[in-house]
């Protein structure tokens, strides 16, 4: 537990010199976490609240939904302190998360898809499922629900180590942040963190192309598109009023302070961006890592943004039974 964080944090310089870009997107390589993704950050904040707090029992399951890598996290938090866990995820998901879940002492549960849902893109309802299971099974079993997309500690995790850590890393040069939402807790963590050290910091909301449901509530507009869409982990047509994270009675914020704007990424803009990265920079991540950069490359093209944080979120071997590195 003790060996995550601290990643990396790489200047694409022969991705700005590929495109000709009037500026640098600096890529924080999550993806060399110990469990392969960014969650292992929230999975060890929630594990200690909850231990600082009381609200996790000597002995007591774990339980919590997931597209993987949160119960990744969760699963080696638990491991090393011999907690039962189990991961409750959408057959939407990729196996290779399920295994890895498994190596690492797991129970999984798999919830499958709506009918309708397109396999391997988990919609908002096929979430719904997977969230009426894992209550099921924590009323059952008496389990600690880690919630991911409720507790604190999703937020203080990337607040207190991603945000600081990107911000030292750069020598203070980041002046824009995008991120790919899922649950909210690495927006708002590492848009709080950024705008204390720089009020004039941009942070800038990134949601799939066909799921942008955010940038909508924000504009009182109309949200475009069916919800399907392959970047797993986010974009699950959730509003910020279904998103707790964004509560000021939760992150002691108003997330309106925090966000500067939207950026909507397709399919084919995600997954040539991860591949892009793959190529000339050596980084190997997933589709929100290719979100998230393609969002950062817009960023600098409309001139907001000269040094710009995106996350790698999680790492291209989860990605191997899918059509990404297809090439």
């Amino acid at each position: 537990m003790d060996a995550i964080g601290n990643t990396p944090l790489v200047p694409l310089h022969n991705l700005s010199q590929h495109l000709s870009l009037p500026g640098t997107v600096y890529a924080k390589l999550d993806s060399l976490s110990v469990g392969g993704s960014k969650k292992d950050r929230i999975a060890r904040q929630i594990v200690l609240d909850a231990l600082a707090d009381e609200s996790l029992r000597p002995g007591q399951p774990v339980v919590e939904l997931t597209s993987g890598n949160t119960g990744t996290g969760l699963a080696i938090c638990c491991a090393a302190l011999r907690f039962p866990f189990t991961a409750v995820m959408s057959t939407g998901n990729t196996p290779e998360r399920a295994r890895m879940m498994r190596a690492l002492g797991a129970a999984v549960v798999l919830v499958e898809q709506c009918p309708g849902s397109v396999p391997g893109q988990v919609s908002g309802a096929d979430l719904e499922k997977v969230e009426e299971r894992t209550r099921q099974i924590v009323g059952e079993t008496g389990a600690f629900r880690a919630d991911q997309f409720g507790r604190a500690g999703s937020y203080r995790a990337h607040y207190l180590s991603t945000g600081p850590e990107a911000w030292a890393q750069s020598s203070q040069k980041i002046d824009s942040f995008v991120d790919f939402v899922g649950s909210g807790g690495t927006f708002v963590g590492v848009a709080k963190y950024l705008k204390e050290q720089q009020k004039s910091t941009q942070c800038f909301v990134v949601e799939p192309e066909a799921a942008a449901v955010m940038a909508a509530e924000w504009s009182g507009g109309e949200a475009t598109g069916d919800g399907a869409h392959k970047v797993q982990g986010g974009g699950y047509s959730k509003t910020f009023t279904d998103l707790p994270l964004f509560d000021q009675n939760i992150s002691g914020v108003d997330p309106r302070s925090l966000v500067d704007g939207f950026y909507t990424v397709s399919d084919e803009e995600a997954t040539e961006t991860a591949r892009l990265i793959a190529r000339t920079e050596g980084i190997f991540g997933g589709f929100s890592g290719g979100a998230n950069v393609a969002a950062a490359v817009k960023v600098i093209r409309e001139g907001k943004g000269e040094h710009v944080l995106a996350l790698i979120c999680d790492n291209g071997l989860k990605y191997l039974s899918t059509d990404l590195y297809d090439v």
